[in-house]
């Protein structure tokens, strides 16, 4: 894996490198054409003193002034950055030179002693410069001007016809080539330094201008986004002035809001639900394909004796059933094994395992949800896992709470025979055996009949239901019931009408029934509490019913709670008393698993009906016996 590199360091060496390659493409260039031009300078030059040797070579042999022409070649020799001066005969041999040694030498124009790639025939006019290896006495390079000297009629004494004889020889002047290259050298430096320091100012200028519009933005954009990823997500960029930077800069400051909005707005959802599983008096889980909890609210930690949320992120059977690795489905009940296979909701009952070590008998409701999520489609796991110990028990609080109301009642309804079978066995043990009435004997049988009848009510309310239902008579049934709860009335300014003919005959189970009717009548004295008038009647209709009515003069119900009284755990007494919202539940379960329903009427301020209706038990024989 490469390192990675800032954007400075990038730009920086990425300029410098196409500058400092730029600038010695130039700087060659310059200096070729520099070079180029010099030599040319140097050629003109040595044309010019070529030409004016020439003038003054001609003017001296003209008077024939042959030391004068030596001397002036001699001084010319000497000059400043001339090597050598030298005049030559048309055969090639060195007449005149400011090299001593030279005097007399031949040179050979066929064998290139002037220039590598040049030939003189001895007549034709030449004019050249060029950059030779080496002088004719130095081993340095010489830049050698060569020019012809004409032949002119003034000459013709000496050189004969000027039409035979075109040339009367060669001027060479050979200028030292290392006063080029040395001039050339700091040239070429001069313009290097020049070129480093535009080099250097350009860089400088660059980068400012990115460090003002490119870098800094980019290390703000930087920031902001190493803060996301902390987890800051109020951070934003200020918009600088580049309009490209500064479109990026809006669009991720945009960015961020929308993405800051949609993250309140899923952890608002989260709440919500959490808030929502958290109201359900059930346990709730979220499991995921691989039997990890995702979610649980806290009546499944509380149903598992768990700490608060400790279940979330472990598997779903370690949670719940205390095993290192998934239970065996042809053994248990796995809700994730079957659902993955595609099965519709189930429900079942399991025994779970509490973290204090004890069995929890539970009734699981389970159903598999599909969705699409950022990271792919997803199947989640739902369950909802009901303490069946729990309602037990609240089934049987319900119960005991209502035997409890009733024995206040009772007790009374038992003391006023007692009192009076006291009373007549003290006037037969007044009056004697012997004199004792048969009147006096009766009635104690009546008081004792009247005892037994209400303990015996008492008794079959609180007995544990009948597995099969039976053959019950409301109207025996609703006789019992008032006669429990005829003190209660009383205390309470209500009055009992009773309308249930005899022969109103259902197949229920006979405590269950009793629940119901206690369940209503309680109600009903409740929305009553400054007294009023209970009417209970029965009556059979042609559909093979039988109903059973509960009209109170109460408070009523509001309309908005008419929908929820039969609800689970829902509790709103008309007394004001907080209740355990399942009477009205549990009522509705037992009519229902008779086969029957239960209906509910309310106006506030006038009163409540409620309307049970159940299979009539004779409704076959009556169809048979009619036929």
């Amino acid at each position: 894996m490469k390192p990675e590199r800032s954007l400075f360091s990038v730009l920086t060496r990425t300029l410098v490198l196409y500058s400092a390659v730029a600038s010695l493409f130039f700087l060659c260039g310059i200096v070729w054409l520099y070079q180029l031009r010099l030599q040319e300078q140097r050629a003109d030059a040595g044309q010019r003193l070529n030409l004016l040797l020439q003038v003054s070579l001609e003017n001296a042999m003209l008077k024939r002034d042959i030391p004068g022409l030596m001397d002036i070649v001699t001084r010319l020799g000497q000059q400043s950055g001339v090597d050598t001066v030298a005049i030559t005969n048309p055969q090639g041999e060195v007449r005149f030179s400011s090299r001593p040694e030279l005097l007399g030498r031949k040179l050979d124009f066929q064998r290139a002693d002037l220039c590598p790639d040049c030939q003189w025939d001895g007549k034709t006019p030449i004019e050249r410069s060029d950059l030779i290896a080496r002088g004719f006495v130095s081993d340095q390079q010489v830049l050698r001007s060569i020019r012809s000297v004409s032949n002119r009629v003034e000459c013709s004494q000496c050189h004969g016809d000027a039409a035979a004889n075109p040339v009367n020889g060669l001027l060479i002047v050979d200028h030292a080539a290392q006063d080029l290259r040395h001039n050339a050298l700091i040239s070429a430096m001069g313009l290097a330094g020049s070129g480093i320091i535009v080099v250097l100012g350009l860089v400088g200028g660059v980068y400012a201008t990115l460090r003002r519009h490119v870098l800094n933005p980019v290390s703000q954009l930087r920031s902001a986004t190493e803060a996301w990823s902390d987890g800051d997500y109020s951070a934003r960029v200020a918009v600088s002035e580049g309009a490209e930077i500064a479109a990026l800069e809006r669009s991720f400051n945009a960015m961020a809001e929308r993405l800051q909005l949609s993250l309140r707005e899923t952890k608002a959802r989260e709440r919500f639900v959490q808030a929502l599983i958290e109201a359900l008096p059930d346990g709730v889980r979220v499991l995921d394909p691989d039997f990890r909890i995702v979610l649980a609210n806290g009546a499944y930690h509380r149903i598992h004796g768990l700490k608060p949320e400790s279940a979330i992120g472990t598997r779903c059977y370690c949670s719940s059933h205390g095993r290192s690795e998934p239970c065996v489905p042809t053994l248990n009940t796995c809700p994730v094994a079957m659902l993955k296979a595609g099965n519709t909701p189930i429900r079942f009952q399991a025994s779970h395992r509490a973290r204090t070590g004890g069995d929890v008998s539970v009734e699981v409701h389970a159903a598999a949800v599909d969705f699409d999520s950022p990271a792919g489609h997803r199947t989640l796991i739902i369950e909802i896992i009901r303490d069946l110990d729990a309602a037990l028990q609240i089934s049987h609080e319900q119960r005991l709470s209502e035997l409890g109301q009733l024995a206040t009642g009772v007790a009374h309804e038992i003391r006023n025979p007692l009192s009076s079978i006291s009373i007549l066995l003290h006037n037969i043990t007044a009056e004697g055996a012997a004199r004792a009435s048969d009147e006096n004997v009766r009635m104690i049988g009546q008081e004792i009949d009247r005892c037994l009848a209400i303990t015996e009510s008492l008794l079959k309310l609180g007995s544990p239901p009948a597995s099969d239902p039976q053959l019950l008579d409301l109207g025996d049934l609703s006789a019992d019931m008032l006669r429990l709860l005829r003190f209660q009335a009383e205390e309470d300014k209500v009055t009992l009408v009773a309308d249930v003919p005899r022969g109103l005959r259902v197949l229920a189970a006979d405590n269950d029934m009793r629940i119901v009717m206690i369940n209503l009548i309680q109600n009903a004295f409740h929305a009553m509490r400054a007294g009023g008038s209970l009417t209970i009647s029965g009556a059979r209709t042609p559909g093979g019913t039988v109903t059973l009515r509960f009209a109170d003069t109460g408070i009523g119900i509001p309309a908005a709670d008419l929908r929820a009284i039969f609800l689970p755990f829902w509790s709103r007494r008309a007394d004001g008393v907080h209740g355990t919202g399942l009477g009205l539940s549990i009522c509705r379960s037992i009519i229902r698993a008779a086969g029957g329903d239960i209906q509910v009427s309310s106006v506030q301020g006038s009163g409540t009906v409620f309307t049970i209706e159940l299979p009539d038990a004779d409704f076959e024989t009556d169809m048979k016996h009619g036929d």
